[in-house]
């Protein structure tokens, strides 16, 4: 199973460091990411393999929300059935 993060804020060093150091603290593997900087805002869509999580999914982006709300950025994380769900017609 995959997941796709998204954060979105003002850019500062080390958001992907520390987004992915949280995702490598609980086994999620990165394997995509794009990222862009247009003037002072940094976007970023990473997709993460899921399936030797050492937590429950939730507590997962539970982390990503803590680390977001401590740095000032978005960070949402959507498990790759709801994704998947959302686009289907």
């Amino acid at each position: 199973m995959r997941a796709v993060i998204t954060v979105i804020g003002k850019d500062t060093v080390g958001i992907m460091a520390k987004v992915s150091g949280v995702c490598a603290d609980s086994h999620a593997n990165v394997i995509e990411v794009t990222q862009s900087v247009l003037q002072d805002m940094f976007a970023m869509i990473m997709l993460i393999d899921i399936d030797k999580l050492n937590c429950e999914f939730s507590a997962l982006s539970d982390k990503l929300d803590s680390l977001g709300n401590s740095l000032g950025l978005s960070i949402h994380t959507m498990h790759e059935d709801i994704f998947n769900s959302m686009h289907r017609i």
